[in-house]
């Protein structure tokens, strides 16, 4: 088959790496991958995997971005893939409408990926026009179902993002020369119980409730040191400075250390004791709880979305009921003091899953013998 995804852009983030991902596994089982998008610095990547990548402004949430329909149905003509596969929402209503005006005959198939909880509206709706409508977890099947009823439960199909068990493994070790590095940049984590939050600077990650736990677990006595990893954008720097004001009034700043963007959070995770979850919103899935439970780390976090589902499946330990301060601090205590470890990662959350999972869908559009 000959495959296109579409993206805004290839620049991180969870949806880059799962179409990258599947690029590659596309390439290496003998089927032809392109994707379309803005570019980024991931494009590099994906051209080395084997796939072709097609350049077309679809990131822009501007209506201006729909006079790129005529392109899009241009190189849906000449490329003639077998299957379009749209993953956010402007690409989505970009691709939908040149594969609308095409002839239903001879057009390519149409299946769509609902990455998140979207704002329920007409814009959002584009997500569930596929002909097949994969859900990244149950409960975005559950959402999709509640808000978007003239979606068919037929049509959809669950397929979680998975981890690669050969890079992610309970056995993981940092090499030598990292663990080195890190002693000499982070003196102040010896002899510490390190608590490390990853995600990005921003009011939903839960960033003061990370620092109420580091708090809580300091006056019972607990040695400890939080970490928070996470890219800055130019317009959250405001809230940073907040954030660093709180920890200095709450009496926790040298208690806290913020690690910026890491291209090495897979390590940074190996050393830490406890990963953190602590969303202010339900997130879709959950892919660095199940990184960091696939390399054997503890992960508290808050029990709903698609965090909670992992929690309930790979480590009940780590379960607190959403905003609980109070059960926040008593889990963590109860982790630190017992040391449970996560259950094994297996299918259906492995990269092999998915990639299989999804190349089935396709195959239900488009049968082996075509």
């Amino acid at each position: 088959m000959k495959i296109l995804q579409i993206l805004p852009e290839l620049n991180a983030g969870g949806v880059e790496l799962s179409t990258l991902e599947l690029a590659a596994h596309l390439v290496r089982t003998g089927h032809e991958s392109l994707v379309i998008s803005n570019g980024g610095r991931l494009v590099t990547e994906l051209e080395k995997a084997g796939s072709r990548h097609l350049t077309l402004p679809v990131h822009r949430k501007s209506l201006t971005t729909l006079t790129q329909v005529r392109a899009a149905r241009r190189i849906l003509t000449e490329a003639r893939p077998d299957i379009v596969h749209i993953r956010s929402r402007v690409p989505g209503w970009v691709t939908w409408l040149a594969w609308r005006g095409m002839d239903p005959a001879t057009r390519p198939r149409l299946v769509s990926t609902v990455h998140g909880f979207y704002s329920v509206n007409f814009y959002s709706a584009i997500m569930t026009r596929g002909e097949r409508v994969i859900a990244v977890s149950e409960c975005v099947r559950d959402y999709i179902l509640a808000n978007y009823p003239n979606t068919s439960p037929a049509n959809i199909r669950v397929i979680s993002e998975g981890i690669d068990p050969a890079i992610h493994r309970p056995d993981f070790q940092p090499t030598p020369d990292w663990l080195a590095r890190w002693q000499s940049e982070q003196p102040t984590l010896a002899g510490k119980v390190v608590l490390l939050l990853p995600g990005r600077i921003t009011r939903l990650k839960g960033h003061e409730d990370f620092f109420a736990l580091i708090k809580a677990l300091k006056l019972a006595g607990i040695a400890v040191h939080g970490l928070i990893a996470g890219d800055t954008h130019a317009k959250k720097h405001g809230y940073l400075g907040e954030l660093q004001t709180t920890a200095s009034q709450l009496g926790i700043a040298a208690d806290l250390t913020f690690l910026g963007h890491r291209s090495d959070i897979r390590e940074v995770m190996a050393v830490s004791d406890i990963v953190c979850a602590l969303s202010q919103q339900p997130e879709s899935f959950g892919r660095t709880v199940l990184e960091a439970m696939a390399l054997g780390r503890p992960v508290v976090g808050y029990a709903c979305g698609g965090v909670g589902e992992l929690l309930d499946g790979l480590f009940t330990a780590g379960r607190v009921p959403m905003g609980d301060h109070v059960r926040l601090a008593e889990v963590a205590m109860a982790v630190i003091q017992a040391g449970p470890r996560p259950m094994p990662v297996g299918e259906p959350f492995t990269l092999d899953a998915m990639c299989r999972s999804t190349l089935a869908v396709y195959h239900e559009l488009v049968p082996r013998s075509a």
